[in-house]
């Protein structure tokens, strides 16, 4: 669990909580990707790998996307230096016409330079957007 003394940690925490109450309400849809499946499976902590798969399960959508599309709009990112995972993740989002909310700060400042077809931002700029309180 990430150090919730960081007043940043701690906001992002609880937007995130926020979001997934929204998504249990069905006011969201949290659409998953097989490469989230991937990633959680290579968490080494055993009850956090456990705990992301079943809210996964039980709150995630699987959709069905134009694979070569999304293949193709990966390749495009990771040419334009984003990596082969989180290329995946915006590719998929937009196949999906999602919005893609991450933590990862470095990821979403790539995003805001690159031309990318879906909104990208932390958890609290999606309650913001969103208006969720």
């Amino acid at each position: 669990m990430d150090d919730q003394s960081y007043s940043r940690i701690h906001l992002e925490t609880i937007a995130v909580r926020l979001i997934l109450k929204t998504v249990e309400a069905g006011r969201y849809r949290l659409i998953t990707s097989p490469v989230h499946e991937i990633e959680i499976s290579n968490i080494a902590n055993d009850s956090e790998r456990i705990d992301l798969l079943l809210m996964l399960e039980k709150l995630g959508v699987r959709i069905a996307i134009d694979n070569e599309a999304a293949r193709a709009c990966a390749e495009k990112l990771f040419r334009q230096g984003l990596g082969p995972a989180d290329a995946a993740h915006i590719a998929f989002a937009e196949a999906a016409q999602a919005d893609f909310i991450s933590c990862d700060d470095k990821l979403i400042k790539k995003c805001s330079r690159m031309t990318v077809d879906v909104w990208t931002g932390n958890p609290v700029a999606f309650c913001d957007k969103e208006n969720l309180r």
